[in-house]
């Protein structure tokens, strides 16, 4: 009989099971079901966690994370933000959104996202999404110059240019564009070593 299953119960369930736990944890896609390809992340997720383990318990004394990272499953969280000299600029996934369901509006410091569904009826009942992000804009950017546009992957982008002097105006409405082209980069292919 093996010790190692009485030392390490939590760690060995730990790597077992939260693979196939977290697949859609932090998505967004509220009950779009489940497709073939949450299965086959579910099932690529637990296949790197096993190499993992059998990886850590044959590697040298000292550790070297980078080794790894690309068994790492990677997730979309839903939003990013950038900040810069030039500008501040929010890029949210809203794909399960059209451009008429998503409304932007500035208000003093802060930019408020909205999307909302009306109920609709599908295969399993009826669904309706609605979220309401904020962000604040950092001090020095111009809320009277923000813009957004929406990518034809249903990336919607947010942008606020630095100004000299900010200026504290009322709420306003801030039209979204659609750029036709999508946001999200495909995988390249890997570089042949010469």
């Amino acid at each position: 009989m093996s010790i190692v299953p009485i030392m390490f119960r939590d760690w060995w369930d730990d790597h077992w099971d939260t693979p196939l736990r977290q697949s859609r944890i932090l998505d967004q896609h509220f009950g779009s079901g489940i497709s073939s390809d949450d299965l086959l992340t579910a099932i690529t997720s637990a296949a790197a966690a096993q190499s993992a383990v059998h990886n850590q318990l044959r590697r040298p004394i000292y550790n070297r994370p980078w080794r790894h990272s690309s068994l790492a499953p990677r997730q979309d969280i839903g939003s990013t933000i950038h900040a810069d000299k030039d500008k501040f600029q929010i890029n949210l996934d809203v794909q399960q959104f059209s451009p008429t369901e998503i409304s932007v509006k500035a208000s003093d410091n802060s930019i408020i996202i909205e999307g909302k569904h009306d109920e609709k009826q599908d295969d399993h009942g009826f669904i309706s999404r609605h979220f309401v992000r904020r962000y604040m804009l950092p001090p020095g950017h111009d809320s009277n110059q923000i813009k957004s546009t929406i990518s034809s992957d249903g990336i919607l982008t947010i942008s606020a240019p630095k100004k000299a002097i900010m200026d504290s105006a009322g709420q306003k409405t801030i039209p979204i564009v659609q750029t036709g082209q999508p946001l999200k980069k495909i995988a390249a292919e890997p570089e042949k070593k010469a």
